[in-house]
């Protein structure tokens, strides 16, 4: 096998959740940050949690409205 060529492998690194949680896993990187995890997914938890990503949600109701308001004035 060559040598130098693998990247360095942390049997702790450090996982953060945008929640607050935290937990050590496997990995070639040292400290991991993401935006949801198991405590916090709606799947695991049960709960329904909208997850918006740079305002889709809003964007998608801006143009239902949009073509809402479209279609009534295209009936007159």
């Amino acid at each position: 096998m060559k040598t130098e060529i693998h990247p360095k492998y942390y049997t702790d690194a450090s996982v953060s959740c945008s929640c607050g949680n935290t937990f050590s896993v496997g990995s070639t990187q040292k400290d991991i940050k993401i935006e949801i995890c198991s405590s916090c997914h709606p799947f695991f938890t049960g709960n329904e949690k909208v997850i918006d990503a740079a305002g889709r949600v809003e964007k998608f109701k801006a143009r239902r409205a949009a073509a809402k308001t479209k279609a009534t004035k295209s009936k007159k």
